[in-house]
């Protein structure tokens, strides 16, 4: 892929960059496929190791802690020193945690494999969430979903591969993966170089850039950090619920229905393919009917499909799931573009925040349930997260950001 600069040597928001962008997206397509490995072979290796859902939930938390812990000080840090390498970076740990653990023979050895897989996460969410919008052309919902449906495509993708590749072949089997890990570093070089010369062009042109970007919004200090807590509040609801589907539906189809490993991955990755499509359409429809409409409809709307998805059969169970990852998973681009827009010139921070503060939910929440699902059952813990998207009702106290700014 050729990747040069804007057409109008203005890099920031005269023209979409779709070129960037999709590179970005495949960079964080590939990201996300090998970190999909891991939830996909916690059935392999609960067998393997004799793990319980505590140690399971614990592998998670040790995996999304690490992703999540690191963001938003790694997002503060390049919103003043913005670090092109960064992205290619953030690969190369993915590679060496996926080597660590096609080899581990240990429950602590997967702690430290997962560990630096999540680090690997940490350091390219914030860079390339910036380089999304560098390149979005005031586009920036549209950007937003470009760039996280390509890490929901792979997260889809690699729950089916590790189904193909690991599951019949054993665990020395995922080093397989590291040829991903290869190409996104050659392929984040290229962006890198495209990035450095955004930075280069903003460098000499500060002044004129920062009134630009530093655009006020009109609303109080007190009013901003609640609209965040706010925020925060509705992806603790959609990961938590996430978490539960992730780490727990194969799980969950193996102990009603009956299923196979390999047929219950196929489901997931169903419910996975649904929640790319939702992303894909989140931002597009947040830039055109304002992002609380999107936060609103993907949070809240959810709810009748997860109180209803406990209580039926397989078919339904499928259809039900599908509906439900279209539906909740167009809320987190739009809720990221709005929490940016709330506080202009902190992409870095902000997006390490809230990508720090969903994987830390998510293992957070993974955790939980599993500690849940040890001392009830499977079932009860899908009862139990059914609840959790009426927690949306709280959207209704956030400010329309863009009328505000119209007005």
């Amino acid at each position: 892929m050729k990747i040069t600069a804007p057409s109008s040597g203005h890099p920031l928001a005269r023209n979409t960059v779709y070129g960037i962008l999709f590179a970005i997206s495949i960079g964080h397509m590939l990201n996300d496929l090998m970190q999909s490995v891991i939830p996909s072979v916690y059935p392999m290796l609960k067998e393997s190791f004799n793990l319980s859902f505590t140690q399971i939930g614990l592998i998670t938390l040790t995996f999304q802690l690490s992703a999540s812990l690191l963001q938003p000080f790694v997002g503060l840090y390049t919103d003043k020193h913005p670090t092109p390498r960064s992205l290619a970076v953030g690969m190369s740990f993915t590679l060496i945690g996926l080597v660590f653990l096609s080899y581990a023979s240990s429950f602590y050895m997967i702690l430290a494999a997962v560990a630096l897989v999540g680090t690997g996460s940490s350091i390219f969410h914030p860079e390339a969430s910036r380089v999304a919008q560098l390149a979005s052309g005031g586009k920036k919902g549209l950007a937003q979903s470009i760039f996280q449906v390509g890490g929901n495509a792979g997260s889809a993708i690699g729950p089916l591969m590790a189904a193909i590749i690991v599951i019949p072949n054993g665990q020395a089997h995922i080093r397989w993966f590291v040829a991903f890990a290869i190409a996104g570093i050659m392929l984040l070089s290229f962006v890198g170089r495209w990035y450095k010369e955004q930075i280069l062009y903003k460098v000499k042109n500060n002044a004129a850039v920062s009134a630009e970007v530093e655009k006020r919004n009109g609303l109080s200090r007190g009013k901003i950090i609640s609209s965040i807590v706010i925020l925060l509040v509705l992806i603790f609801s959609k990961y938590f619920y996430m978490a539960s589907m992730t780490s727990y539906f194969t799980f969950y189809l193996i102990d009603k229905f009956g299923l196979s490993v390999q047929q219950s991955q196929v489901y997931l990755f169903a419910f996975l393919a649904a929640v790319a499509i939702g992303t894909i359409l989140g931002g597009p429809l947040g830039d055109k009917y304002g992002r609380k409409m999107i936060i609103w409809v993907s949070i809240l709307g959810a709810a009748p499909f997860t109180l209803l998805l406990p209580h039926v059969g397989l078919f339904a169970t499928v259809v039900l799931a599908v509906v439900i990852g279209v539906i909740i998973s167009s809320a987190f681009s739009a809720i990221l573009v709005y929490a940016t827009d709330l506080v202009p010139g902190k992409v870095g921070l902000i997006a390490g925040l809230f990508f720090g503060f969903a994987f830390g939910m998510g293992g957070v929440g993974s955790a939980v349930l599993g500690w849940l699902a040890d001392h009830t059952s499977i079932a009860y813990v899908f009862s139990v997260c059914a609840y959790l998207p009426l927690i949306g009702i709280v959207t209704g106290f956030l400010p329309d950001v863009r009328s505000r700014k119209k007005s």
